[in-house]
């Protein structure tokens, strides 16, 4: 057999020439294993420090603080500039409609982007500019309307379109960016860190929401920077942005990407190895990337080949051939993702009316009584104590999310599914039959076991299902399909989130309707989370 010229030859040491060689009659998987780095070992990432996954997580921290605004200030500004009651549905179902038909698309694009900064780093950064733009429409188009146009018809129709489209952008970028956070996250990290990762991911979602609820409180009109700025809006505005770029740019700062082509050489390196290479003749890997001298250059036949084979498979990945992948993933991804959509319908079925139900119920007021009544002055109050009821579940997710690494050797991923959906089925279940005002606050933090479960735990079985099937493709020397990838199936889960916001949207006001009180949400909200407890314990696999 004749060395390879692609890398350097280097003398096997003394201690190594001592030793006998595996014979042609020994297993030939077993003398593979022995050679430094394998040929179908894939190169685990480096372990990452736990400053660089804080620093990773930042633009969780950022997103759920623009969350947290957009809840505060969206329903005030739509009413500041006159939207009618009967396009309220419309702004919230565009942006998951959308979400919902192209978060595949984007997540797929992201698993073939060839550009030198990475596959994850320059939608998140396209997306985080688009949630830039989208607050920027809604917290200050009624101002800059008002600037341009005199006549006040003009001006309310308008005020009025831009606001919506502001919601939209912002919504539509916001949920659109998870996934390739996720997937970023996926990539660089090894597994340990994969589940480190995702825990300070709902650390800082959480902390994110509660300063974002926090701030959103305060009466910042009657401050001096209200009054430097020229209203709230501004000022929460500048706060927001401000914030959201800050730790934005850290987290794109956070671990840097290996670009796909150079991962692909690097397969094809190590796959050629059989063919082309010696024992003891490969130097180790070093970092995702082959070290070697004297490396022979391909043919232009060679490149011209390879070249064509990748023009086939990004002509392979069209929209047909995506639906395609996303209809045949395996059993196990799409009932995880069923139980994902199962847990968030009955999660957003409570959080978005939540004030509203401290307002009517808790309460006993009437959002639709005169403003200067009592009834009205009523509502309003149980809608500010509602807002404290969202951030003390927002600081309770970030509790439970490092309480999630101390339960997890003791009761696994399937005992935290099952814990976190139960919880929260009888949280609200409790809310609706006791509507009390203290116990209701206290159960609010039964509200981030749930949101903290909702953003770790299905993300770590993906994790895990990756996981396996790289085993078994190294085991059976096999490449993993081409039709799937990380990202899309980090687009597939967070899918159900927009799918879970169409469903909530459209159905719950029919409810409502049908049975006159908003009680019918909560007792909605803890039915599906039970329905979930036994879907996720009967129906959703977990790698053992």
């Amino acid at each position: 057999m004749t060395l390879s010229k692609e890398v350097e030859y280097k003398a096997p040491p003394a201690q190594l020439a001592s030793t006998s060689i595996p014979t042609k009659d020994m297993d030939y998987s077993y003398s593979l294993e022995q050679m430094n780095g394998g040929v179908f070992k894939s190169v685990e990432p480096p372990k990452r420090s736990t400053g660089r996954l804080i620093m990773h997580s930042m633009a969780m921290f950022g997103r759920e603080f623009c969350y947290a605004v957009e809840a505060a200030y969206v329903t005030p500004v739509l009413l500041s500039v006159g939207l009618p009651k009967s396009l309220y549905s419309l702004v919230w179902l565009i942006s998951p409609i959308l979400g919902f038909i192209l978060q595949p698309v984007v997540g797929s694009a992201s698993d073939h982007c060839r550009s030198r900064w990475g596959r994850r780093r320059p939608y998140i950064l396209s997306l985080g500019i688009l949630m830039v733009l989208g607050m920027t429409l809604y917290l200050n188009g009624d101002t800059a309307v008002s600037a341009i146009f005199n006549s006040a018809a003009e001006k309310r129709t308008w005020a009025i379109v831009i606001t919506m489209l502001g919601v939209v952008v912002f919504d539509f970028a916001a949920d659109f960016i998870d996934g390739p956070i996720k997937a970023y996250l996926f990539d660089v990290c090894s597994h340990h860190d994969k589940e480190r990762g995702l825990h300070y991911h709902a650390l800082f979602t959480g902390l994110g929401g509660a300063l974002g609820y926090v701030t959103g409180a305060i009466d910042w009109g009657s401050t001096i920077l209200g009054r430097l700025m020229g209203s709230e809006f501004q000022v929460m505005f500048f706060f927001s942005s401000s914030i959201f770029l800050i730790f934005l740019a850290i987290h794109l700062c956070s671990i840097p990407e290996v670009p796909l082509e150079d991962e692909i050489m690097e397969t094809k390196l190590l796959l050629k190895h059989d063919e082309q290479n010696g024992y003891g003749s490969i130097e180790k890997a070093q970092n995702g990337y082959l070290k070697g001298k004297g490396r022979k250059k391909s043919s232009p036949m060679e490149e011209h080949d390879s070249e064509d084979t990748e023009v086939q498979v990004q002509k392979r990945m069209t929209i047909k051939s995506l639906i395609r992948a996303l209809l045949t993933m395996p059993t196990h991804y799409r009932y995880l993702c069923l139980s994902h959509l199962i847990g968030w319908t009955a999660f957003l079925s409570n959080m978005l009316f939540f004030t509203d139900f401290m307002g009517q119920i808790v309460y006993n007021g009437n959002p639709y009584a005169e403003h200067n009544s009592t009834a009205y002055l009523v509502y309003e109050r149980g809608v500010e104590v509602g807002c404290w009821g969202m951030c003390i579940n927002a600081i309770s997710s970030s509790l439970y999310s490092y309480l999630q690494k101390i339960l997890l050797p003791y009761i696994g991923l399937k005992g935290l599914y099952f814990t976190g959906y139960l919880l929260f089925g009888l949280g609200t279940g409790l809310i609706g039959l006791f509507p009390n005002v203290y116990s209701t606050l206290v159960l609010c933090s039964l509200f981030g076991v749930m949101s903290s479960t909702l953003y770790t735990v299905p993300f770590n079985l993906i994790a895990e299902y990756h996981r396996e099937e790289e085993c078994d493709s190294q085991l059976d020397g096999k490449t993993p399909p081409d039709n799937r990838g990380k990202g899309i199936d980090c687009a597939a889960l967070t899918c159900m989130v927009q799918l879970a916001q169409i469903i909530v949207g459209v159905g719950l006001g029919f409810l409502v309707s049908l049975a006159g009180s908003v009680v019918v949400i909560v007792v909605s909200a803890s039915t599906v989370s039970l329905i979930g407890c036994c879907f996720v314990a009967v129906f959703v696999r977990y790698v053992e």
